[in-house]
């Protein structure tokens, strides 16, 4: 790699990490109710708002009534979704006079925006009208992100508060994640983008002439618009002259810009941020690729803030960290080596050769490897989704990376909240490792992790790859799944795997290859982001519960430092051995044995 790409890397996690402690600290201010710069200015329309909705800010929840709220929001939410799809036709701000979702496309879409999965199986310019667009998927760009920063709150005050019984109100954290911290930082970002050139309107598509025709053949067509066939059965073809394209507009800007901030990734544009209308220059990629990971990094300040030790928060940073530069770099070095099958004519066909210029295929010549495979590892790692190049393109062990990002249970940085929730889960079943080591109470934070706490860990740890690895499974084995695939072999296996792990972790992105907007895997996919979303986070509220019903207990001599290198490293180990011992059987089907085959054929 040039000295360019290292250069670009590190201007990326340094400012980055520069960023974590003022919106980390922020944060923990808007959630802790302390004058933050914005609240003098939005109070006034906060209690508007709890007037209008009956909601009484004072009034704590229980964890039950906590996540019964919070569950029943994302319901109504996924609803008036599905509604706008099915409705668009006869709704307003439909120029292109778009019609109606079909119904399992509906109902897939509703959940995916809802769990802030932001899977898609439609193509955003030719399937979704602006209303679709800016009413359903963008408001829930806010809410869903908002929710996982609301449960990732409760647990945090889970391990601040002693013998409670409350751990805030759904209603008041949702409210201050959107209308402090997500609306704001949007704002900015949405004006910058459209500085940059990702376009904002409300006018039609524009149609403009080709500065030269292009002919090609395309296959002629009946009255009753089937393919006309000879005496032979082949497709009838017929020459066609294109002297114009129709170029998508819309309201985009508004939506791209949550859609990184808060970790969603669905695109305006069917291939997303390789559009030129959507992402357009190398700072919008810079500034989109930032804002992908900038909330999840800073929420680890806001832990350690809210209990009361910046180091816990540091050491969950430095963890995410060390996992987050090691797979980045092997997914540039995959890439930059390119395949070897490809090596240029004339150089030694020794194991050393490798592809000229490295492996371009899939990606934008605006971005290049280092942006492209930087984008590929960050949207996997913070459960964003979007892309600005072709995963499928990529080498196996390219590929690989952000397939295992996800499978990993999208900890290392992961969804706004829901990120840094499922690295705490992790937290409490390496600490609990090491009580089982010394023969001691495991305990975090001052609370002693006991078997309730360890069940819920359990469920929440292992249900999804569960849901990821059953779903595959049938998939592989029903024609409807293998109706799908374009490709053959482990590749396609591969494929599979991917849009399991993408729908069951909430991830979004997508291997391609794979036709999944089809009944069985509109309907397969829902149900796993359903569980993979809610699955995981009631048992989150729960253990939030039985820990703020708990006393802290004094450190002493043989209580684990949680804020230590030491436990850096366990913390690392515990995420990588029960990623590994989950996902690496099927990992080996898939990328690893195409790997190897293809090094073996050279």
């Amino acid at each position: 790699m040039t000295g360019n790409g290292y250069l670009q890397l590190a201007l990326y996690l340094g400012v980055l990490l520069l960023l974590v402690k003022p919106l980390g600290a922020y944060m923990a201010n808007v959630y802790e109710g302390r004058v933050a710069f914005l609240n003098r200015f939005g109070a006034p329309f906060e209690n508007l708002l709890y007037r209008l909705c009956g909601v009484k800010p004072t009034q704590e929840m229980r964890w039950t009534q906590y996540a019964l709220a919070m569950l029943v929001f994302n319901l109504l939410g996924a609803l008036a979704v599905y509604a706008l799809q099915r409705l668009q036709a006869y709704l307003p701000l439909n120029p292109q006079g778009l019609a109606a979702v079909t119904p399992d496309s509906s109902f897939n879409t509703a959940v995916s925006f809802a769990t802030n999965t932001n899977w898609q199986g439609y193509g955003g310019e030719t399937t979704m009208s602006y209303i679709t667009q800016m009413a359903g998927l963008t408001v829930q760009n806010f809410v869903s992100a908002a929710t996982g920063m609301a449960v990732l709150v409760a647990l945090i005050r889970g391990f601040a508060r002693q013998t409670a019984e409350t751990i805030g109100n759904f209603w008041v954290d949702l409210t201050r994640s959107t209308l402090y911290i997500l609306l704001p930082l949007s704002l900015i970002l949405a004006l910058v983008l459209a500085g940059q050139g990702v376009v904002q309107t409300f006018s039609a598509y524009k149609t403009v002439p080709l500065v030269e025709s292009v002919e090609y053949d395309t296959p002629k067509l009946d009255a009753a618009g089937q393919p006309v066939k000879d005496d032979k059965g082949n497709p009838v073809t017929e020459k066609v002259t294109q002297k114009e394209q129709v170029i998508a507009v819309g309201p985009a800007a508004s939506q791209i810009a949550i859609k990184q901030l808060g970790t969603n990734g669905g695109g305006f544009f069917n291939v997303n941020s390789s559009h030129p209308l959507e992402n357009p220059t190398p700072l919008s990629n810079f500034l989109e690729l930032l804002a992908i990971l900038l909330i999840p990094a800073a929420l680890t300040y806001t832990f350690g803030r809210m209990v009361g030790d910046t180091r816990q928060g540091w050491a969950v940073l430095a963890a995410m960290v060390v996992v987050f530069v090691a797979m980045l770099t092997l997914a540039v070095g995959s890439e930059q080596s390119g395949n070897p099958l490809l090596a240029k004519q004339g150089v030694d066909q020794t194991a050393s050769a490798t592809q000229a210029g490295g492996n371009m295929e899939g990606k934008e010549t605006r971005f290049g490897i280092v942006n492209s495979a930087l984008w590929a590892t960050a949207t996997t790692a913070a459960s964003n989704g979007s892309v600005n190049s072709m995963h499928d393109s990529f080498t196996p062990l390219g590929g690989l990376v952000p397939m295992w990002m996800m499978q990993l249970g999208e900890v290392i940085f992961g969804g706004v909240g829901s990120g840094l929730y499922g690295m705490l889960i992790f937290a409490i079943v390496a600490v609990f490792v090491a009580g089982l080591m010394i023969g001691r109470t495991p305990e975090y934070l001052g609370k002693k992790i006991q078997s309730f706490e360890m069940k819920m860990a359990a469920v929440a740890l292992l249900l999804v790859p569960l849901v990821i690895l059953v779903g595959t499974a049938i998939a592989v084995m029903v024609d409807a799944g293998k109706a799908g695939v374009a490709n053959p072999s482990m590749h396609g296996f591969s494929e599979i795997l991917y849009a399991f792990s993408s729908a069951g972790n909430n991830n979004g992105s997508a291997f391609a290859g794979l036709s999944a907007n089809t009944p069985f895997y509109n309907t397969a996919l829902g149900l796993a982001m359903l569980l993979g979303r809610y699955w995981l986070a009631v048992p989150v509220l729960a253990i939030a519960g039985a820990l703020a019903a708990k006393k802290k207990i004094p450190v002493s001599a043989g209580t684990l430092p949680t804020h230590s290198p030491l436990f850096v490293i366990l913390l690392i180990g515990t995420v990588v051995i029960v990623g590994a011992l989950a996902f690496f059987p099927v990992l080996a089907l898939g990328p690893i044995v195409e790997h190897l085959t293809m090094i073996g054929a050279h």
